[in-house]
């Protein structure tokens, strides 16, 4: 395969709500592109792009995946993004790495949550977009419908461009053309006629917003007199700044319409050399192939036999087998296996890629968001910032031998998946798995079975309450034993009070000797040990101050051992008596919700024991709402918040504070709470 120049190529990203057709679309660009003998189909799993075991078990995409098209001397890198939100991670990789995003939408289902998020993520990097209304064959559908919805969403800079008539025909109002589909995608061209002139006007006043000339002539004429240049000039321009959004008409299956797409895109959408390109800090670096060599890491794949699969952005210079590039994040030099052309899971190798191309790497070191460069010259791009996750759950081996195969399998899954998070919690001993919401977790438990070898279920983690102490008592431990030679005494009377401060505060007050100077380090050690556990659920006690008052010793029997034994038994009775209560963790939510939904969602965090501090409009119909809610009320609320906003949600929590649990609560807590080790008291 040829090196192609950042002019000859097109990066596209093909983003939007679930099920609008992306994988379908991309398999008839690679096909109608000659790239492919056979259209695979994501209802059967041959599809090229949705090749993992858990893609074709469950017909969606789940991972980034990464193709091309080579159309009139052009590369086009499509990168196929997943729509589904518990993968949406997948989207920010897809869109952060290319020029422009082509967003699927179905002609039956018109706008959905997932277009507007694509659609925002899109401007928020100012990428040039365009519009593709697929399953124009599909029953119930209605592009012109579909066309309403996008101008009402994303304003006048959405223009038609390639537009179906009464006829079945698409139709190019630039050109002004009509055509005409067989049932292997041959097209016969014919005169478009004016039926479709009105939308042939709505597309002339858009690109006539790019130029002050064209504006006027529109004023006087709406756009009858524009030429076929004069329109794809403007056009170009409008897309390219972000003013005009295309809107083509397509069928991926039988394929109507696609090659008009991959004219579209080589003849409207922006070459890598065209769009600036990535931030490293204050500095924005263009495409150029004169430049020492700098790329961005944009995707991981995690692979157990073949080892790491790198997608890579170049940006700056020329990668060839023999370059050895610097990771900008490690300092080291990196060494990798192969380059190669990826069309899904096919792959070609390559000798060479230049600035403004994406290929793959295996065996790189580096991982997703790392930047490679010449030595001469290094620096370091703007990571991508993925979405928080929320969701929840321990994780634990089914069988006895693979509890050690657990964190490795994880490891590798975390290089893949940088919107997946682990925790190990020392105090409930369990492994935690945080992601997106309940099928990117159960998918996660599925790569690590099909890719390691590693079974493993899920389940609640357990909620890390303490516990404390509501009044001031007095009590004694003595321990006594014998049992021959030297015995065992120990004798203390504490005084136990509740204090604001975490940690256990240890004071003495003993007059007169009544306990040796030299045995108080071992009161205080006997209560440190104690408190990992309280008196009612077996949970850390916290705000406990004690105060060593009195007691006795013997001057043969005593020992520090037997002192710490004796605070043990002091803090036992004491806690039994000093009114103790289960403490449960405070968690502080910021909550972004279409403003439609903000009444719903402050009325479930009422009914989950929540309180809102506030809410802050954040512009584009969302709002901010801050709040605190008990940590054991979130366990469903990524679902929950998904469901009330339709998908437009989210959510960032971090640990506030303790405060008392309702006593109401406390049996059902106590009845739930582990079977803690309290084999060292």
């Amino acid at each position: 395969m040829k090196t192609y120049k950042s002019a000859d190529i097109r990066n596209i990203a093909l983003a939007g709500h679930g099920g609008s057709g992306k994988t379908s679309l991309a398999e008839a660009l690679i096909f109608k592109s000659k790239g492919s003998d056979r259209q695979g189909k994501v209802s059967d799993g041959t599809s090229l792009t949705d090749y993992d075991p858990e893609e074709i078990k469950r017909r969606i995409s789940i991972n980034t995946s990464l193709a091309f098209a080579e159309w009139r001397g052009i590369k086009i890198n499509i990168v196929d993004t997943p729509g589904q939100f518990d993968f949406i991670g997948g989207m920010y990789e897809g869109i952060r790495a290319v020029e422009s995003v082509v967003i699927t939408l179905t002609a039956k289902d018109g706008v959905q949550v997932g277009t507007i998020k694509a659609y925002k993520e899109a401007k928020k990097f100012g990428k040039s977009i365009l519009f593709a209304v697929t399953r124009m064959e599909e029953e119930n559908a209605d592009f012109y419908k579909t066309l309403g919805q996008l101008k009402e969403h994303f304003g006048g800079g959405v223009a038609p461009l390639m537009i179906p008539d009464s006829k079945g025909r698409y139709v190019n109002l630039a050109l002004g053309k009509a055509y005409t589909y067989d049932k292997q995608g041959n097209e016969t061209e014919s005169d478009a006629g004016d039926e479709l002139a009105a939308y042939r006007a709505t597309l002339c006043e858009s690109v006539a917003t790019t130029d002050d000339a064209l504006l006027d002539r529109f004023f006087e004429t709406d756009g009858t007199d524009f030429t076929e240049v004069e329109i794809f000039d403007a056009l170009k321009i409008g897309v390219a700044n972000g003013a005009v959004a295309p809107v083509v008409a397509l069928n991926a299956d039988p394929i109507k319409g696609v090659d008009l797409l991959l004219e579209s895109i080589i003849a409207l959408l922006p070459s890598p050399d065209k769009k600036p390109s990535e931030k490293a800090g204050k500095d924005i670096i263009a495409v150029d192939e004169k430049k020492p060599l700098s790329a961005f890491v944009f995707k991981t794949i995690a692979d157990p036999f073949v080892g790491k699969l790198s997608f890579v952005k170049i940006i700056t210079g020329t990668l060839n087998a023999k370059t050895e590039p610097v990771n900008s994040r490690t300092g080291e030099t990196e060494r990798f296996g192969k380059l190669l052309a990826l069309r899904g899971k096919k792959q070609e190798d390559i000798t060479s890629a230049s600035a403004g191309d994406i290929i793959a790497i295996t065996k790189l070191n580096a991982n997703t968001n790392d930047t490679l460069c010449d030595p001469s010259k290094v620096i370091a791009f703007e990571p991508i910032e993925f979405p928080y996750p929320c969701y929840y759950q321990a994780v634990s081996a089914k069988g006895k031998g693979d509890e050690g195969k657990i964190s490795t399998a994880i490891s590798r899954l975390l290089e893949e998946d940088l919107s997946l998070k682990y925790e190990q919690n020392n105090e409930t001993h369990q492994r935690v798995l945080i992601g997106l919401g309940e099928q990117h977790l159960d998918v996660t438990v599925a790569k690590m079975k099909n890719k390691f070898g590693v079974e493993v279920e899920l389940s609640d983690p357990i909620i890390a309450y303490r516990e404390t102490i509501r009044k001031k008592v007095s009590v004694e431990g003595k321990h006594k034993k014998q049992s021959g030679g030297h015995g065992q005494y120990g004798h203390v009377k504490v005084e136990f009070e509740p204090h604001e401060g975490n940690e256990l505060i240890f004071e003495e007050r003993v007059f007169g000797g009544s306990v040796p100077k030299n045995f108080f380090p071992a009161v205080e050690k006997g209560l440190q040990e104690a408190i990992v556990h309280g008196a009612l659920a077996g949970y850390p006690v916290v705000r406990l101050k004690a105060t060593l008052f009195d007691g006795s010793y013997h001057p043969v029997d005593s020992s520090e051992q037997a002192f710490k034994m004796a605070a043990h038994i002091a803090y036992n009775e004491g806690l039994k008596k000093a009114s103790p209560c289960l403490l449960e963790p405070i968690v502080t939510l910021k909550i972004l919700v279409n403003d439609g939904s903000t009444g719903d969602v402050m009325g479930i965090l009422n009914k989950r024991r929540g309180s809102v501090l506030g809410m802050t409009p954040q512009g584009d119909g969302m709002t901010e709402i801050a709040a605190e809610i008990p940590r054991a009320e979130t366990a469903d609320f990524s679902t929950v918040i998904r469901q009330m906003t339709h998908g437009m949600g989210s959510y960032t929590m971090e640990f506030a504070r303790y405060e008392q649990l309702p006593q109401i609560l406390e049996a059902d807590v106590i009845a739930k709470a582990p079977k803690f080790n309290r084999a060292e008291e």
